[in-house]
């Protein structure tokens, strides 16, 4: 029954899961308590995520403080604190930190599942950086797990004759 799916965390508090995530990343519900509807994270963006399209879910968040740089299909944003964003699946989107501190959101993803996505990222470790960066190339075999695609940079042709 739904009433058994009750749950109240105590300020600073997250929901174990498989493996500890950092604490810039803090679930508040995971995608088992929501019956899969939903998953809620409490995040610090410290680093820049880069542009990718969720296929299955749609993305919602609010901003609790600082300045999110949003880009969105082919426009760039900047939500302050008490702005909310929509990023509906299929969309291409990338989330970058605009403010010192980095801004501090509320995470939604719907329906669930961006909790085991996350861990599934930090279990790989410095695997998925290049030069300190998230490199899409080493993202997207982790990521397509989850119906997630980060567009990759296109390398251009190396031309001998310079034409």
């Amino acid at each position: 029954m739904s009433h058994n799916r009750f749950l109240l965390l105590e300020a600073g508090a997250a929901r174990p899961g498989r493996l500890p995530l950092p604490p810039a990343f803090a679930v508040k519900a995971t995608t088992a308590d929501t019956e899969g509807r939903f998953s809620l994270l409490e995040v610090t963006l410290a680093r820049d995520i880069p542009r990718h399209t969720h296929d299955a879910a749609d993305e919602s968040i609010y901003v609790l403080d600082g300045t999110l740089e949003v880009e969105f299909d082919d426009r760039v944003e900047h939500a302050t604190a008490g702005m909310f964003v929509l990023l509906p699946q299929g969309i291409p989107h990338a989330l970058r930190c605009a403010s010192t501190p980095p801004p501090r959101l509320i995470q939604i993803s719907s329906p669930g599942g961006w909790e085991c996505y996350l861990e599934d990222l930090f279990e790989a470790g410095p695997a998925v950086l290049t030069a300190g960066a998230l490199d899409p190339a080493k993202i997207n075999p982790i990521a397509a797990k989850h119906h997630i695609r980060y567009e990759e940079p296109t390398v251009a042709q190396y031309d001998p004759d310079g034409s």
